[in-house]
């Protein structure tokens, strides 16, 4: 995720200071870490200084003075062509649960049983998500989030399953 990217977006709505950016990107993308006060306004430096952002003045709301950003026409220029890029499909398999149940195969660990409480750690997760989207009062960005979450879940579920079929195979390898 390119954070950088995620700011540019959320300032086409209009001017904003950082503590707004950072709320408004943990509500949008729920299901993603929360950014860090840090990170936003190291962010917020880069694009003013590269000239995708630029400081709109200040704001008090009542409370101490906050600098006010805004996107500026490079920034919505580099946002609009960011957004119509194709991400790539990711060329390597980096999934920690893959590289478990490979060690535990090459240690001689007892790989059905990890496989197992995966599953069900990946279940609960499941219906977690399912609760969540499907509640009355949810927003499109958090069933949006959570449809995702789900469907990678889901993919990861079917792999685990998978290879808890072949591990007598795949034991035998060793």
């Amino acid at each position: 995720m390119s954070t950088r990217h995620i700011l540019l977006g959320l300032l086409a709505a209009g001017p904003s200071h950082g503590y707004d950016l950072k709320r408004r990107h943990d509500e949008r993308f729920p299901q993603a870490r929360p950014l860090a006060y840090g990170q936003v306004y190291t962010t917020l430096q880069r694009l003013v200084r590269d000239g995708l952002a630029e400081v709109d003045g200040t704001d008090a709301d009542g409370g101490p003075e906050r600098t006010l950003y805004r996107s500026t026409a490079t920034g919505t220029r580099e946002l609009t062509r960011w957004a119509a890029e194709i991400a790539p499909p990711a060329p390597f398999v980096t999934n920690e649960i893959f590289a478990k149940v490979v060690v535990s195969i090459l240690a001689g660990g007892d790989p059905a049983a990890y496989l197992g409480a995966q599953r069900a750690a990946h279940m609960e997760r499941m219906r977690q998500l399912t609760v969540l989207k499907t509640a009355a009062d949810t927003d499109l960005a958090t069933v949006l989030s959570a449809d995702y979450a789900l469907n990678h879940l889901d993919a990861d579920l079917r792999w685990m399953n998978t290879t808890a079929a072949r591990l007598t195979t795949l034991t035998a390898l060793t």
